[in-house]
């Protein structure tokens, strides 16, 4: 089966995702605290979602809709959390947005940030994009933060965006374009 490449930074080891990494998506990603920032985790959790998750995230990449990374720490393999592309291929745009979530014993370490570079840098570079986007809520502003220090810059603010767990959630959206990544 076609897998993602395994991206490496000074701390981490970004790699495909295994079924045998369950329990351990389970454990972090439905965290209310973790699940609660981001509209890709289903919350609360119901059993086997770990497993088709993992299933369908390997199946983007051989979709050639992007890559979804188990982010994992480089000293002992634990897997800490999630980076994914996805590819729009169905706009005539070259461009994908950028999302993740690091469970929550692994906050305030720069592992988001750390790990969220080198996808960008793989957009950039080997999936030939043009620009990479990026949302969070509003009331995570922790998230924007990550993808200003990865030199994304605020595109649009958008009131009312999603509804995520039964409330209307403002989003704030960055970009970055191939251009100003290199000028980075």
């Amino acid at each position: 089966m076609k897998t993602a490449p395994t991206l490496h930074t000074e701390r981490l080891i970004l790699r495909t995702f295994r079924l045998e990494d369950a329990s351990d998506v389970k454990q972090l990603a439905w965290n209310p605290n973790v699940a609660s920032t981001t509209d890709v985790i289903e919350y609360p959790y119901r059993d086997g979602l770990a497993e088709k998750l993992i299933r369908r995230w390997g199946n983007c990449f051989i979709k050639e809709e992007g890559p979804n990374f188990a982010v994992t720490l480089r000293s002992d393999g634990t897997l800490i959390g999630n980076v994914d592309l996805f590819i729009r291929r169905y706009l005539p745009h070259n461009d994908a947005f950028i999302s993740y979530w690091i469970g929550e014993p692994y906050w305030n370490c720069g592992y988001c940030t750390e790990a969220a570079k080198v996808v960008i840098r793989y957009g950039f570079r080997e999936c030939d994009l043009d620009q990479i986007l990026a949302y969070h809520f509003k009331r995570n502003p922790a998230s924007g933060r990550v993808l200003q220090k990865i030199g994304m810059r605020y595109w649009d603010y958008f009131p009312n965006d999603t509804k995520h767990w039964g409330k209307w959630e403002d989003q704030i959206g960055y970009t970055l374009s191939k251009n100003e990544y290199e000028e980075l």
